[in-house]
């Protein structure tokens, strides 16, 4: 089984790229404010700052700053994924056989930008 090792930098910048299961969804956009109260309750649980965000119709594009003393990236991102969900699942039929997955599995696209950041 292939190991993944994840950058992790203290305090530092990191790029993501999600995108859902199905490209031609327009999720992303239909329920941007879903989305904004998942940012928002993550960011009052742990915080970190948007250097951007950009949200298209099946896919989204991220750059956080983490605070000095915390690397913990993958959190963050994955409850923000989690409580996006939740919510949507509330307001969509799901077949309790078939749990939803809105996610590619591979789609979680992550890089540490700090150094790139700290020479701009």
């Amino acid at each position: 089984m292939v190991q993944f090792r994840r950058n992790r930098v203290f305090g530092g910048s990191y790029f993501f790229t999600d995108t859902l299961r199905d490209l031609k969804s327009t999720l992303l956009i239909d329920h941007v404010e879903r989305l904004r109260e998942a940012v928002r309750k993550m960011r009052e649980a742990m915080p970190f700052t948007i250097e951007a965000w950009v949200v298209l119709p099946e896919h989204m594009h991220a750059v956080r700053i983490l605070p000095p003393n915390d690397a913990d990236y993958f959190s963050r991102w994955r409850s923000i994924r989690s409580y996006f969900t939740h919510q949507l699942t509330k307001q969509i039929p799901v077949n309790r056989n078939n749990p939803v997955s809105l996610w590619r599995i591979t789609s979680s696209r992550v890089a540490s930008i700090f150094p790139v950041l700290a020479t701009c």
